[in-house]
């Protein structure tokens, strides 16, 4: 284990109120972000995640995100029916551990990615109409990255929010080395040659922008158990989502059936999902260079992006 048993245990002893002898732990060898584990305590059973290192390379909303999850898993138990767990404690304080903790109930069932005998239609008309209700909570008048971990300042509009989070994200990758000021200069002034595409009205829509097979729970029935792992959550035009899903092979059919609405396929909105699509791909470029060490894959999602882009403007 990264952390020593004594030290988990403690963490769970002073937010549950058991001894430490009736605590168990196990790794959960799928969190790609966060270092989780499954949690026994005196019969409960419940999920802890534990943040990087503050020291860690980030993309820039990834930083503090997990401060945005309580309140996030508040609002949907509240406001949807969409499985989340409730988070019995979160901790800043870094008195008990030097990083932010959470202490959540564990939602029953496996990744989609786990279960593949399962009737995956099923499985995705009810997320679909998950993100449906998602889609339709929306913050009034603020747009962009809206939680705790203030990552950027809300914007008025979408588009101002995606130019902001687009910047931020173009000097992410130049930060780590692999934009030189050439690139970024000319990344930056594509989405500016296209901004009018994306000044238009849209709702300031709660997005997870991480569905993907090991974030979908679900049992033997093919019943969706659990939607985790909200802590890239943003709130804007849901066609960024949408982008999201195309890339994780989440919005087939059965997906759209469950969100009862057909999306734009305008060519106004297919150049939109070529942007969005750039920014999903580009965090990669961070993430395996600073946390997964491996320049190659580093290298090779910056070639996807430069094809991408060499297309796009090919394109127009």
């Amino acid at each position: 284990m990264p952390f020593s048993k004594e030290t988990l245990q403690e963490l769970v002893c002073a937010y549950c109120g058991v001894a430490a002898s009736a605590i168990s732990l196990t790794p959960i060898p799928t969190g790609k972000f966060n270092t989780s584990y499954f949690v026994r305590a005196d019969g409960d059973e419940l999920v802890m995640r534990i943040a990087p290192p503050r020291d860690a390379v980030f993309v820039f909303y990834e930083r503090d995100m997990m401060r945005q999850e309580p309140g996030l898993h508040a609002l949907l138990l509240e406001k949807t029916s969409v499985p989340v767990a409730p988070i019995i404690a979160y901790d800043d304080s870094h008195t008990l551990l030097d990083r932010d903790f959470l202490l959540m109930k564990r939602l029953p069932g496996r990744p989609l990615t786990d279960a593949p005998y399962v009737d995956e239609a099923k499985v995705l008309r009810r997320v679909g109409r998950c993100l449906a209700e998602v889609h339709a909570l929306a913050a009034e008048g603020r747009y962009g990255y809206l939680g705790e971990h203030a990552p950027m300042a809300p914007q008025p509009t979408w588009v101002d929010a995606f130019q902001m989070m687009w910047r931020k994200l173009v000097e992410d990758v130049a930060a780590v080395g692999y934009y030189d000021e050439t690139e970024s200069t000319a990344l930056l002034g594509l989405l500016e040659r296209h901004i009018d595409l994306f000044d238009r009205p849209v709702p300031s829509s709660l997005l997870h922008m991480d569905v993907w097979a090991q974030n979908i729970l679900v049992d033997d029935a093919s019943n969706l158990t659990g939607l985790v792992d909200w802590d890239r959550a943003l709130w804007g035009d849901p066609e960024i989502e949408f982008a999201v899903l195309d890339y994780c092979g989440i919005s087939k059919p059965a997906f759209w059936e469950g969100y009862g609405e057909r999306r734009d396929t305008s060519p106004k909105a297919r150049i939109r999902n070529v942007f969005y699509l750039l920014y999903e791909i580009q965090k990669y470029i961070v993430i395996r260079h600073g946390r997964n060490n491996d320049p190659a894959a580093a290298q090779q999602y910056k070639r996807q992006v430069m094809q991408i882009v060499a297309q796009l403007m090919h394109r127009t």
